[in-house]
């Protein structure tokens, strides 16, 4: 699949990095109507091997051939969007709040015309806490149109990480199997796993951040990308030298899912590892039809946001958040 801002290649990516260092700054997004805060962290724009070598302890086939990326610079989540934040979108009770001139320029699109999700059946945190918790159990499209959603409150332009941008954003210079290198052992510094969460998600934030200053990248929740999972894409000719690469979605399963969860071993949560989503993970979902919008089996899934430095045009934006 060709990338939507791919091709017209160099002379894009050369202007995206020569933005204006006022602009290289990370920034707090206020949300109209309440006092919450998401912390936008800045990502430079430059290039890096995707995927991992044969030799790389619990390499799997998927993460390669490895391949050199472009990446235009961007923004990104300091943390992964917790219930706090999340259940504002669910609710929509503050939508009407949303200030007749918006902060930002990049979006021009009202607020009322954003799909909202339906209300879950059971309570989807299971118990395991929402203040400060990472939101879980909604599909890639819930976590789209809540994209859709902020950038319609903001103006500013709102998405999900390519899974290249995710990859390059979690890796933060790297080239070793974690952003903090080799050594499994250390993943209690970084990483809520199956090893030390007690069978339960974590409050974001709590362990070391990678040097991008991104916290949760390794575990916690497992985070949507935009792309459509193919196991063999990282051997397409396109991926070779590619810039800004991203597989656009033709059908609803498998997308690809990257960072490991509080339910996964070590192997889940390397900085290359790739995961698809799954019907499996509507299993006991009563409905029917089952939500377009949850996720009853996936306790493991969560998101967060991108912002480009370069945000596209109008028609371009909604590819995002369709």
């Amino acid at each position: 699949s060709t990338p939507l801002y791919s091709s017209a290649a160099s002379d894009v990516y050369k202007r995206q990095n020569q933005i204006s260092d006022l602009n290289k700054t990370p920034y707090q997004q206020s949300i109209p109507g309440t006092t919450e805060k998401i912390d936008m962290v800045y990502v430079p724009g430059g290039s890096f091997v995707m995927g991992s070598p044969k030799s790389e302890k619990n390499h799997f086939g998927d993460e390669g051939p490895q391949h050199e990326v472009e990446i235009a610079p961007f923004w990104m989540g300091k943390y992964e969007i917790t219930w706090d934040l999340y259940e504002l979108f669910v609710s929509r009770e503050i939508d009407s709040k949303k200030p007749e001139k918006v902060e930002g320029n990049d979006v021009a699109i009202d607020v009322d015309g954003v799909s909202g999700a339906t209300a879950p059946y059971v309570e989807m945190s299971f118990g395991m806490g929402t203040e400060g918790y990472p939101a879980i159990c909604m599909t890639q499209l819930a976590a789209v149109k809540f994209c859709k959603w902020l950038s319609a409150m903001t103006g500013n332009f709102y998405r999900l990480p390519t899974e290249a941008e995710w990859e390059y954003a979690c890796r933060a210079g790297t080239k070793s199997a974690y952003s903090f290198g080799d050594d499994a052992s250390l993943l209690d510094e970084y990483a809520w796993h199956k090893g030390n969460s007690n069978g339960a998600y974590q409050k974001v934030g709590v362990k070391k951040p990678n040097p991008f200053g991104l916290h949760d990248m390794h575990g916690n929740v497992s985070e949507w990308t935009l792309d459509q999972y193919v196991p063999t894409v990282y051997k397409s000719r396109k991926r070779k030298k590619s810039i800004n690469p991203y597989v656009q979605p033709t059908k609803t399963y498998p997308k690809s899912v990257r960072g490991g969860a509080w339910t996964d071993s070590e192997s889940r949560l390397r900085s290359a590892a790739r995961r698809p989503s799954s019907k499996q993970w509507k299993k006991r979902d009563p409905q029917i039809p089952k939500s377009l919008w949850w996720h009853t089996d996936a306790p493991f899934v969560g998101f967060r946001i991108v912002r480009p430095v370069n945000p596209p045009p109008p028609e371009e934006q909604k590819s995002y958040w369709n």
